[in-house]
């Protein structure tokens, strides 16, 4: 289709009403008032989120899971008035925060990988769409050849296994940062975490478990496979990982939970949530990553930006500013 094919003007565009009216008049369409009644039933239920990027010679498909509300009794190093001020600036009514999760499918030409399994049930009705997710892609889980965990935790794990414990991706290659592995099956930290965190634990152990057979732990910033390296980011989690992918000179870092809450943290860098194993140090690594995405222009992925949750960041004094990648209409 050259430009021509699709130039609008306005002789064109009274052709088209033209072109509508003669339909009408065969008895095709029922126009009233000019609008056709076209009445269908309401879905009554939300879309899977599938969204397909070139990142040099790999797709890469942003797959949404789903939401989860967050509201300020969450939010380590909180301040009311500011916060206040930011959610009245990007126009959130109320105190909760809506934030998607989001994965990351990545055909690197050789192979079909994810990044981040879901959250399967584990977390409430409003998450464990990824399936749907791949299937608008078009891809079924037994092709997916290998899956990179950013962290332990259940939105990024869980979704690895069904509600009887086996294993969604049958074929795949279970790839978990080591230091968070040794975190989450050691029975020390499990014993001295607060109740309601101990299902992390329970549920991260199980579906490790299930990939036994099939599983690589690495240490560092290791290369995994050609164009794919880690990338350590400590702090939500020991062994918090984002993955760098690189093509034909082109980069797109997946930097997992590097930040939870668009609304506050690109601003106040240094609020946590609580779900920071160690908050202080997650929000060091945050600014340090922050500021070599400014400084490189890196074009990065988070797991909690709002979908499709990629782009770049510019730097405001000691504030960020995200700037989400257009949609890819020129894929």
């Amino acid at each position: 289709m050259t430009k021509s094919d699709i130039s609008l003007s306005r002789r064109t565009m009274l052709g088209a009403a033209a072109g509508a009216g003669a339909l009408a008049a065969a008895g095709g369409v029922t126009l009233v008032s000019g609008v056709a009644n076209a009445a269908a039933p309401k879905a009554g239920e939300p879309m899977a989120g599938a969204l397909r990027y070139k990142v040099g010679d790999m797709e890469v498909t942003a797959l949404l899971d789903g939401y989860l509300d967050v509201t300020p009794e969450v939010v380590v190093g909180y301040d009311a008035a500011e916060g206040e001020r930011l959610r009245d600036e990007a126009f959130i009514e109320g105190d909760a925060l809506r934030i998607p999760v989001n994965a990351y499918l990545v055909n690197t030409g050789d192979r079909l990988v994810l990044v981040d399994a879901g959250t399967s049930d584990a977390l409430g009705p409003t998450m464990g769409r990824l399936p749907s997710a791949l299937k608008a892609a078009g891809v079924s889980p037994d092709q997916i050849d290998a899956i990179l965990i950013t962290h332990m935790h259940p939105d990024h794990l869980f979704g690895a296994i069904d509600g009887d414990g086996n294993r969604v991706f049958a074929n795949a290659e279970l790839i978990l940062p080591e230091v968070d592995n040794a975190f989450w099956f050691d029975d020390a930290a499990m014993n001295g975490a607060p109740e309601q965190f101990k299902p992390f634990f329970l549920g991260a152990r199980r579906a490790a478990e299930a990939y036994k057979g099939n599983q690589t732990l690495f240490s560092g910033d290791k290369e995994l496979m050609p164009g794919v390296q880690a990338m350590a980011l400590p702090g939500h989690t020991p062994g918090h990982t984002g993955y760098v992918f690189d093509s034909n000179g082109e980069t797109l870092v997946v930097a997992g939970d590097i930040i939870h809450m668009t609304v506050y943290q690109f601003d106040k860098p240094g609020w946590g949530i609580g779900f920071d194993i160690d908050s202080g140090q997650a929000a060091e690594t945050r600014k340090k990553f922050f500021d070599q995405a400014a400084t490189d222009k890196l074009f990065f992925a988070g797991a909690h930006i709002p979908f499709p949750g990629m782009g770049r960041v510019s730097k405001a004094g000691d504030s960020y500013r995200f700037v989400p990648a257009s949609w890819p209409y020129a894929y």
